[in-house]
């Protein structure tokens, strides 16, 4: 079956949302920025008696299939939590193999997000990432630097608190060499000094597997980010499952602490 074209999608998204909103409430547009906890890969992979980098390796197919997917809609932002901090208790083994899918995505992808005008960012600590890995990310970072369409942002080596203690760390030192007053910090200046400086905050969340919480991503971000959780892995994760997310995020009502204003 041919799938429809974008911009028929989008339409069909809106028109099922409208049916299945509360008839008080018009349908929300669409995300302009969607972040992705994938989560699953390890599960995928055990449940059909392969090795966890299987599961791993299935996992780059869905990134591919669901950045051509957004970058089609018309979504503006794409993140994706491609490794946390964290993850380096894994074996080291496994880390090396996420490393080198890492490298081989930025690689092997390059004529993808060209042709799709999809510009890459990482968000995250350099530290202690394969020096290959660097090169490939920042060399399909500088080959994307013009595209115009969707942004891809990979959160790699990356944990929302230790982002957090280091933009009050700057602002600290900020206020103590006279740069700023101490009493004058609002959200604003906090928010220009993480390392999504620049970006839209996410408005729907995504996470598969089906675990109920956000893993020390985007905590700041994500402060009225509407959530979607399924019990698909990852490797199971298609169009089909991002555009009922999609489709329920369109029906909600985002008062962002307010009153509806239906």
């Amino acid at each position: 079956m041919a799938t429809p074209p974008a911009s028929h999608l989008r339409q069909h998204l809106k028109a099922q949302a409208t049916e299945t909103a509360d008839a008080a409430c018009g349908p929300s547009d669409l995300p302009r920025h969607i972040a992705i906890i994938m989560d699953g890969n390890g599960r995928w992979a055990q449940q059909r008696g392969l090795p966890r980098i299987e599961g791993h390796r299935q996992g780059v197919a869905s990134v591919r299939r669901i950045t051509e997917h957004c970058a089609r809609l018309g979504i503006g932002q794409l993140t994706l939590y491609c490794l946390s901090s964290e993850n380096w208790r894994r074996p080291e083994m496994e880390l090396q193999f996420l490393m080198h899918l890492l490298e081989q995505y930025m690689i092997e992808e390059r004529s993808l997000l060209l042709r799709e005008r999809i510009s890459v960012s990482m968000i995250g600590r350099r530290e202690g990432l394969p020096a290959a890995t660097l090169e490939a990310l920042d060399r399909t970072i500088e080959l994307c630097s013009a595209n115009d369409g969707m942004r891809l942002c990979l959160a790699v080596n990356y944990g929302a608190r230790a982002e957090i203690v280091s933009a009050a760390r700057e602002l600290a030192r900020d206020a103590r060499d006279g740069h700023i007053d101490a009493d004058a910090i609002d959200e604003a200046m906090l928010a220009a000094r993480l390392d999504t400086s620049g970006m839209p905050d996410p408005d729907l969340l995504i996470r598969t597997a089906g675990e109920m919480r956000v893993s020390n991503f985007l905590l700041w971000q994500i402060s009225y980010a509407e959530m979607w959780v399924t019990q698909s892995l990852w490797p199971d994760f298609d169009a089909a499952h991002l555009d009922a997310a999609i489709t329920s995020f369109a029906g909600r009502d985002r008062r962002f602490g307010g009153l509806s204003q239906s």
